[in-house]
């Protein structure tokens, strides 16, 4: 199954979470699907059941639906303001009965007369207030805190960001308590073009748990992963698996070959295409398990594009 595809299936989940804890926020555009040109509407096809999405002129994404069966599904509605999220709804139907109490709304103000600030509050639909969110970003821009409020109380996330020698690193602490680090830098390997090295790692309870290191091209694709645990005993983290990417010359995943000490696993992808110019692709096969995903996508007409609310 694509990467992509099992993400997007647990975005309901995600809107879910986010009441449990707070992460910045985020839209969804068409590259996030792996879409390309005036895509108005796309329809997957999966093992698990049905995905649509919904976009708008400007390639955001305005809706998305899981349908499981033909009578249980969950729908996430995006409203937006020049480009900006302002409300989102996460609703659950089961038997093709709406659920409020398993349903939640999203309501975001931004205020900007100083360093920018989001307000984000959550409620269930029987009007139960969830939590409050505000997000502080600094003078660059950048997320800088998460302030939670609930019936429990208060809770602020710090984000630190530092620089030194060409690598940035960005530091998550709940209360003081580091919760994840991610350090970004550049390597240059001798006669190769430059590549951007992610090193993320994610602790409990303070504790380092676990690693993975990323390796992107220059533009963006995904090169390879290499994922760590963390051996308590020799206080240090230990390679386990590492996964290597190829892309043909369109710039699509073609192969993911998975390294685990003596054992390899190897998958390979092939697509077909639609007739637009984009050329976007309608099904993508994977062997050797003979899996496969298929996709209906609407175009806009060809016109300019506009702000939509």
């Amino acid at each position: 199954m694509n990467k992509k595809y099992f993400y997007i299936l647990i975005l309901f989940f995600i809107a879910i979470s986010n009441v449990m804890r707070g992460q910045e926020i985020q839209i969804f555009t068409l590259e996030d699907f792996d879409l390309k040109g005036n895509v108005k509407f796309c329809l997957v096809g999966t093992d698990y059941g049905k995905e649509e999405y919904d976009f708008n002129r400007n390639g955001l994404l305005t809706k998305s639906v899981t349908r499981y069966n033909e009578t249980d599904y969950d729908v996430i509605y995006y409203k937006y303001s020049n480009g900006e999220l302002l409300e989102k709804r996460a609703e659950s139907y089961r038997n093709n009965t709406f659920d409020p109490s398993t349903s939640i709304a999203h309501f975001y103000e931004i205020d900007s007369t100083d360093n920018l600030k989001i307000q984000e509050r959550i409620f269930s639909y029987d009007k139960q207030f969830l939590d409050q969110y505000i997000y502080g970003y600094d003078e660059y821009g950048d997320l800088a805190s998460i302030q939670r409020t609930n019936n429990d109380g208060t809770d602020v996330t710090q984000i630190e960001h530092k620089k030194f020698k060409g690598e940035n690193t960005i530091t998550y602490l709940l209360n003081e308590v580091p919760l994840k680090s991610i350090r970004t830098s550049t390597l240059k390997p001798k006669n190769k073009p430059a590549q951007r090295v992610v090193l993320t790692k994610e602790y409990l309870k303070g504790e380092e748990n676990d690693a993975f290191e990323e390796v992107f091209s220059v533009d963006g694709k995904l090169m390879a992963q290499q994922e760590f645990e963390y051996n308590s005993e020799l206080k240090k983290f230990e390679p386990t698996t590492r996964t290597s990417f190829e892309y043909d010359e369109k710039g699509m995943l073609i192969a993911e070959t998975a390294k685990r000490g003596a054992g390899i696993i190897k998958k390979e992808y092939i697509y077909q295409y639609d007739n637009s110019e984009v050329g976007n692709w309608i099904k993508q096969i994977v062997t050797p398990d003979n899996t496969y995903t298929t996709r209906k996508i609407t175009y806009y007409s060809a016109e300019a594009k506009v702000i939509e609310e």
